[in-house]
């Protein structure tokens, strides 16, 4: 581990992700998300295995999950981006796609957060901006985190490049997140592998960096 004034600077995959200074973060899932991605069963099929390895090392987990407002409550940066999103030349023809009760807005039977776990609603594409999931990692002592999920090129993407800015290292699980574009989502890897704030790896890279430590005996509490 490189070190500088007492802070201790990970340098690979493994020293990152102490599962104790370790947090999963579980992006938007969703059952109406999901079937927006060309390649839902690879992508599940991922996460779930990644989900896997993160409980058995006891690292704490937070699933996010995307939720829209009446659009009588929408502000005018809402109902933009919901316009061009659902191709309406007017606002008032903007529908609030994902309200919170709302079958498409549920997390998918696959990845069913247990009691152990928590699930955090958004409005935004930055998991953190405007949530208490900062709040949450912080008072945990959480100095890495890893992401999954959906979709890269639109939320994944915004979300890891904002942990970087609150200090936080960035592990972008690749092969367990999925896009509903393609060479969007090529472009975004590019992107983060360009900035050099993330560490990209496989599940399997994941699992052999997390599984490389004995178990913690205060993670069964």
């Amino acid at each position: 581990m490189d070190e500088r004034f007492g802070l201790a600077v990970p340098r690979s995959l493994e020293e990152a992700c102490v599962p104790e200074r370790l947090a999963l973060l579980v992006y938007d899932m969703q059952v109406g998300i999901l079937g927006q991605i060309p390649e839902r069963e690879r992508v599940v099929a991922r996460v779930r295995e990644v989900l896997d390895t993160a409980r058995a090392a006891g690292v704490r987990t937070f699933f996010l999950r995307h939720v829209t407002l009446p659009t009588s409550l929408m502000g005018a940066g809402q109902l933009r981006m919901w316009r061009g999103w659902q191709g309406r030349e007017r606002a008032a023809e903007v529908v609030s796609p994902f309200p919170a009760d709302a079958p498409q807005s549920q997390l998918i039977p696959e990845v069913r957060p247990t009691g152990r776990e928590a699930v955090v609603d958004k409005i935004t594409m930055s998991a953190f901006e405007g949530t208490w999931l900062d709040i949450a990692l912080r008072d945990c002592g959480i100095a890495a985190v890893a992401v999954v999920g959906v979709a890269l090129e639109i939320g994944i993407e915004p979300t890891v490049r904002h942990a970087a800015d609150l200090g936080y290292v960035p592990v972008v699980i690749t092969d367990a997140c999925g896009t509903g574009d393609a060479a969007a989502g090529e472009r975004s890897l590019a992107a983060l592998a360009f900035a050099g704030d993330a560490l990209l790896a496989t599940a399997e890279e994941f699992r052999s960096a997390v599984g490389a430590r004995p178990p913690s005996g205060s993670a069964a509490g």
